[in-house]
């Protein structure tokens, strides 16, 4: 399907419903002649600037005019000086969807040419009317989740979880997998990692052990699809090239272009780039972390509220906590654990003691108490839930094996 951009027509403006009143003269109103030239001009593929010299009329209100017919495309068309200034200023600040809609693109060949200019996005924006109508289109038609992902401009873990928000189910989804676990699952595959390593991954988070042979089938049956077939563009194809040149990772050409791994390799080869790709940043899909980034997020952190300090450096809330972890800062409001609470989680893991029901002792929350066992080196495989559940007081008067 290389020549769909959307799933169903959206108008991008409310339609107004009522008794018809009569229209004010204008004399700047689009014409009939000029309507059937924009839509025949633009269905041919003309690049922006000649449609704008063939009506006579402005960049902006051409754009607009093209957004208000709910007219899209997987243009060719190299991109005028006009469509990258207004791209530089307006990419970040609202969803793609919305952008693609106003050039009358499609998302990745925004993407893409953002990727080029070197734009990046900070917190995603709110989703608009017309990507949560593909959203629910794409699961009506049961289409993989991967493609509904490049098809709106969003990741695949966020149009998951925004399906969810929505009260969306995939028809594919197997019954006896939770909502909770088919988003997981499909991140971690989507982030490169091999099915038996997801399936590790997954048993470590307190999820059900997956044989891998049912596990492939399952996760594509889910949604988790290939590629449209689609040709790669020349923002593309550059793309790729500075990707290998500079030792970038490759992540946001997997992710938001809609490009599987071996769909890459084959445009390597194609395009003759040769020697070892250092992919530096592992699954990384944003911007590189410099020491004055690190610097300001050390300042910063626990001072300023997060959606401030995310927009400053132009980076999501998720990557600034994922960030400060790694470098070991503790936020203001956090509550640091005491002696009593740290013995009672070697003691609960001694005595068979379920991790949630450890975390209602403390008065936590379970993926805090998950990630401080793990950092003290204690994994708490599955384990059945207490009849009754333990209070801090019972769990400190447990023993350890060596009778402590």
């Amino acid at each position: 399907m290389p020549d769909i951009v959307e799933l169903v027509a959206c108008p991008s403006r409310p339609d107004r419903r009522g008794r018809l009143q009569e229209m004010p003269f204008r004399h700047d109103a689009w014409t009939p002649h000029e309507i059937a030239t924009l839509e025949t001009m633009f269905r041919a593929d003309m690049a922006l600037d000649e449609i704008v010299a063939a009506i006579g009329r402005g960049h902006a209100g051409v754009r607009d005019k093209i957004a208000t017919l709910g007219l899209r495309r997987h243009s060719q068309r190299p991109w005028s000086a006009d469509e990258d200034a207004w791209i530089s200023r307006e990419y970040g600040t609202r969803p793609t969807a919305d952008l693609a809609g106003d050039l009358g693109r499609s998302c990745c060949a925004v993407y893409a040419r953002a990727g080029l200019l070197d734009l990046t996005e900070g917190n995603p924006p709110k989703w608009s009317d017309w990507e949560d109508a593909q959203l629910r289109a794409g699961y009506e038609r049961a289409i993989p989740i991967a493609q509904i992902a490049t098809l709106i401009g969003r990741t695949l873990s966020g149009t998951a979880t925004r399906a969810n928000t929505l009260g969306l189910r995939h028809p594919n989804k197997p019954a006896d997998w939770s909502e909770a676990e088919a988003r997981r699952a499909l991140t971690l595959a989507s982030e490169g990692h091999r099915y038996l390593a997801v399936i590790e991954m997954l048993v470590a988070e307190g999820f059900p052990r997956r044989t891998k042979a049912g596990f492939a089938p399952r996760l594509r049956k889910l949604g988790y699809g290939r590629g449209w077939g689609r040709p790669w563009t020349p923002e593309e194809d550059a793309l790729l090239t500075r990707v290998y040149r500079e030792g970038t990772s490759r992540t946001p050409l997997i992710e938001r272009l809609g490009r599987t791994s071996s769909s890459i390799n084959w445009r390597v080869e194609h395009l003759a780039l040769r020697g070892t790709h250092a992919n530096r940043d592992g699954f990384r899909g944003g911007p590189v972390w410099t020491d004055a980034d690190i610097a300001t997020l050390r300042e910063h952190y626990g001072k300023v509220p997060m959606d401030e300090l995310a927009a400053r450096m132009g980076r999501t809330k998720a990557s600034l906590f994922t960030r400060a972890n790694l470098l070991g800062l503790v936020h203001g409001y956090h509550r640091a654990w005491t002696d009593d609470e740290r013995r009672a989680l070697i003691l609960a893991h001694a005595n068979g003691i379920a991790l949630p029901d450890l975390a209602a002792a403390l008065g936590r929350k379970y993926p805090a108490v998950h990630k401080y066992a793990g950092k003290l080196g204690y994994a708490f495989e599955r384990r059945p839930r207490a009849g009754r559940m333990p209070t801090l007081t019972d769990i400190l008067a447990l023993r350890t094996a060596d009778g402590d």
